[in-house]
């Protein structure tokens, strides 16, 4: 009875604890979503509310008639996909490679390849600015998607040595006494059941590139090239006052293709996670 008292209890903490780090979670993007739909007068009151007594669209007509937030989006999800789907088409074949053959140099490149996430940004932007300018990079939105895909691909294959990791030996082997080559057992066996893998990471990939800002401020120069990150910084004025009803509203926005990305692909890896444990 005791031990089940305390299993119950545990259980509890567990709950509240989960509950609780949902709701630092949560606050700021409802936070955001109230700001947004509130009109100047309650957005300068002393006595903030939760939810707008008069809500308007006002400041989402306001951001987009002050500032070109479609063209930055379009910029900014070309240049997020791209970079996904790049850097998940070369760290698929490179995590194989590092998971199946274990030697020391695997392993100093996948210590290497954690090592390398610790960098700041500010140590690698001169050198990078310099030889994009070489290239003739600047200012352009492939150079700035060859960034993305450089600094997303360490974390990509990190991610994906751990999934190719988890698929059992044994299917390749009966796929090699099959007759199959390590390309086709790769296309046509472990492929498969890397897909939830592969999803995860491309998300990772697509969420890190669209909400980039740095990089994105640095390279490029004309307001037609810049991405939504940069552009939402145009709602602060000359004296660093913040616009916040229209930030507010921009930001909202930005946020919506990641949510709603998330929301369509969450099943399937849950799925392809449970459909793999089964083949295996």
């Amino acid at each position: 009875m005791t031990a089940l008292r305390t299993s119950r209890s545990g259980r509890t903490g567990q709950y509240l604890a989960l509950l609780g780090y949902l709701v630092f979670l949560a606050f700021p993007f409802l936070w955001l979503i109230s700001t947004a739909f509130k009109p100047p007068r309650e957005l300068g009151s002393l006595h903030p509310t939760w939810i707008p007594e008069n809500p308007t669209l006002d400041n989402f007509r306001q951001a987009f008639d002050e500032q070109p937030l479609l063209r930055a989006a379009g910029n900014s999800l070309v240049a997020a996909l791209a970079a996904a789907l790049i850097a998940v088409a070369i760290a698929t074949p490179m995590a194989y490679v590092m998971a199946r053959n274990r030697t020391k140099l695997s392993t100093a490149a996948t210590g290497w390849v954690v090592v390398s996430q610790a960098f700041p940004f500010v140590l690698v932007i001169i050198p990078l600015f310099l030889i994009l300018k070489n290239l003739h990079l600047i200012n352009t939105l492939f150079g700035l998607i060859m960034v993305y895909v450089v600094w997303s691909l360490p974390f990509a294959l990190w991610m994906l040595v751990g999934y190719v990791r988890a698929v059992p030996r044994e299917l390749e082997e009966a796929a090699a006494v099959d007759g199959a080559g390590r390309a086709r057992t790769l296309v046509s066996v472990t492929a498969p059941l890397l897909a939830p893998g592969i999803v995860a990471t491309a998300l990772f990939a697509f969420i890190t590139a669209w909400n980039e800002f740095f990089f994105a401020l640095v390279l490029l120069k004309t307001p037609e090239k810049q991405t939504l990150p940069v552009v939402l910084t145009h709602f602060l004025g000359a004296e660093g006052v913040a616009d916040l009803g229209p930030l507010a509203a921009a930001a909202f926005l930005a946020t919506i293709p990641s949510l709603v990305i998330f929301a369509i692909i969450q099943k399937r890896i849950t799925g392809g996670m449970l459909a793999g444990a089964v083949k295996s």
